[in-house]
């Protein structure tokens, strides 16, 4: 593997990381010899009836302990022929999210605000950013819809459907339309430390010329006891859960300049890739992997409910996303003081700092799944 720095960011402009990634990943496909070759973003799916959806091809593997995924990246490069990750597209970030639907709504609803760090940057305290809106498919089914938006910061207590409109069009079906539109209510929160790394996968027997941008992320996570981030003496702690999981997604793919692969050919591509990487992992870790066919959303959702906390719990707190952008809330009051407001950043960094389930450092994540 080809020593380098992995590209850590400390911005809160999506748009600047992302294009430099897109320089690294395309200077490595021209090393691989794609010279004429261009990029495109997933397609759209057109189903039986015509519509065209917006799908998520992903996988996800799911273990105790992150301490599993050490040297994942070279068992990916030695099992897989055609694998290979990309230069310089290592980043590494993390994130609360929040799971705003409940166990019985059609689609899971989630509130996301990521991150980003410098290299070796020491961090006490997780401040949100970037808040993201998204709508899935329930459970980890094969290609899920998936619709995401950023929300404004002037406007992150408003309704997001108009940028759902905005951003999908025709590609947001009705049922998902209503459904965006229900007022969001926090069920429980989850704590992530992720690192990234991007791959082309190239396999002309299978898919001809196409060749396959892959997505790889190894998270650490932790998740609330309590939708409030509370102690919970059911499980003496503020924390109910910890694992750590493994996703591939595919981003996009290369094809040559002018020529246009039929919608048919480049799914076969993207659902080949997806299994090709899905085999060695299984392989790999089939000892150590826990059978979840849960998304991180969901694993929130059944997590609470398995703590006896209620709904009508939970809609007495009433509890909002944006509340977590804030130090502090004086609607909130903390129970054995009512004097004092409750230190909302304060709760969430738990997730991440909390001394018997602390996450890993991003750096030592992206050390751990590069190890020979």
């Amino acid at each position: 593997m080809v020593k380098h720095r992995p590209l850590f960011r400390h911005i809160r402009d999506h748009n600047a990381l992302f294009s430099e990634l897109a320089m690294a990943r395309n200077s490595y496909a021209q090393s691989l010899g794609l010279n004429d070759y261009v990029y495109h973003k997933t397609p759209k799916f057109i189903t039986a009836d015509g519509r065209r959806l917006t799908i998520e091809p992903e996988r996800s593997l799911i273990v105790q302990n992150y301490q599993s995924f050490a040297g994942v990246k070279n068992v990916l490069q030695r099992e897989i022929p055609g694998f290979y990750i990309v230069n310089n597209s290592d980043i590494g970030f993390r994130y609360p999210t929040a799971a705003i639907a409940n166990l019985d709504a059609p689609f899971i609803k989630r509130f996301r605000s990521e991150f980003f760090h410098r290299d070796n940057e020491d961090r006490s305290i997780c401040r949100p950013r970037n808040l993201s809106y998204g709508i899935k498919s329930r459970g980890k089914g094969d290609n899920r819809q998936e619709y995401e938006v950023w929300v404004p910061d002037e406007n992150v207590q408003l309704d997001p459907t108009p940028l759902f409109i905005e951003k999908y069009g025709e590609d947001l079906p009705d049922e998902v339309r209503q459904f965006a539109s229900l007022p969001p209510v926090v069920y429980g929160w989850m704590g992530v430390k992720r690192a990234a790394f991007e791959a082309i996968y190239l396999s002309k027997k299978a898919i001809g010329d196409i060749a396959i941008n892959i997505g790889l992320s190894v998270d650490a996570y932790n998740i609330g006891a309590r939708p409030d981030l509370s102690f919970s003496p059911l499980v003496d702690s503020s924390i109910a859960k910890h694992n750590a999981e493994i996703e591939w997604e595919v981003m996009g793919y290369y094809a040559p300049k002018g020529e246009h692969p039929s919608h048919d050919e480049i799914w076969r591509g993207i659902d080949h890739a997806i299994e090709a990487v899905s085999a060695p992992l299984n392989n790999t870790y089939h000892n150590v992997a826990i059978n979840i066919q849960e998304s991180k959303t969901e694993r929130i959702l059944s997590c609470i409910a398995e703590q006896q906390i209620s709904n009508q719990q939970i809609l007495d707190w009433n509890l909002k996303p944006w509340e977590f952008l804030q130090d502090s809330s004086d609607s909130r009051r903390k129970s054995h003081d009512p004097s004092r407001a409750v230190n909302l950043l304060g709760r969430l960094n738990r997730l991440f700092y909390q001394e018997t389930f602390r996450l890993p450092s991003l750096k030592e994540v992206h050390e751990l799944i590069a190890r020979s």
